[in-house]
């Protein structure tokens, strides 16, 4: 047994079926040893349990054995699975099924995977483990098609890691019904980090760029202070533009630049990726 299964008693039955199910969905199989079904059930929802990893219990509970359990629960022949959530039955079947009807059943109740990504990344934010929490949000956040949570999530440590333009771009994606407190929050934070960010010198070059937007060299140092206060994405686009006019801009510095923030960023990262694409497009 593991603590995903367990064998219903008298003395556990009140915290094991009803107690632990305001903390986790409980499957309970009632089942008895002369019933051929139960049988063929039971490893079924084993092989579950085991695999679900604890996002639910399987509770047995044998029926013969315990029939003023299985009477409570209104049991009329077996086996019957129940689901229970908050010390209610919410779902449940009776007779033997095929796992694929089991595991749809089971998936309306049980986290979505990107949950769980979301609940370990934010185990990793409150270690200051900035990085891997990026990491999960952005997969958590594809998979999900954009939840609300993980995309404000995504903004939040975005911001924490001075990603001001890819912050920006998230928090984009959040539709009006999304736009509650957090979102808010997080908005604020974003734009107080990009005031804060914005050196003098930085605010003087793109104030002359405005003016003339095509001097390489304004492009090139502006490029530059881009990169240092962490305007990586900022940066990237820029050194871009001028290598695509020419691959060896600034005697080769612009694409050196380009080159070293992207070996900064490294491999993984989606704007790196990015930029890597467009400068493969640009020599081949």
């Amino acid at each position: 047994m593991t603590t995903h299964i367990v064998d219903i008693t008298l003395e556990n039955a009140q915290s094991l079926l009803i107690e632990e199910s305001y903390r986790r969905p409980v499957l309970v199989d009632f089942w008895a040893s002369w019933c051929e079904p139960c049988k063929n059930l039971m490893p079924i929802l084993e092989k579950l349990a085991q695999e679900h990893d604890g996002q639910f219990l399987l509770a047995k509970v044998n029926a013969d054995e315990l029939q003023m359990i299985s009477q409570q629960f209104g049991v009329r022949s077996l086996p019957t699975v129940m689901l229970l959530k908050d010390g209610q039955p919410v779902d449940g079947f009776a007779g033997l099924k095929p796992e694929a009807e089991i595991r749809t059943l089971l998936g309306q109740y049980l986290p979505k995977p990107w949950d769980l990504q979301f609940e370990q990344a934010q185990n990793h934010l409150a270690a200051g483990e900035l990085n891997e929490a990026y990491n999960l949000l952005r997969e958590a956040n594809e998979a999900s098609s954009g939840q609300a949570n993980i995309v404000i999530a995504l903004a939040e440590v975005q911001t924490q890691l001075k990603r001001f333009a890819e912050a920006e771009a998230t928090l984009a994606q959040v539709k009006l019904a999304g736009q509650d407190a957090y979102y808010e929050q997080v908005k604020a934070a974003l734009e107080l980090a990009q005031q804060a960010q914005k050196a003098p010198e930085l605010q003087a070059l793109e104030d002359q760029l405005q003016q003339t937007p095509d001097d390489p060299e304004v492009m090139f140092q502006l490029a530059i202070q881009y990169s240092q206060h962490d305007f990586k994405a900022e940066a990237l686009a820029l050194l871009f533009k001028l290598i695509s006019r020419d691959l060896n801009a600034k005697d080769g510095e612009a694409k050196r630049n380009y080159m070293d923030i992207l070996a900064v960023l490294g491999k993984g990262d989606p704007v790196a990726a990015e930029y890597q694409r467009k400068l493969y497009t640009l020599l081949y």
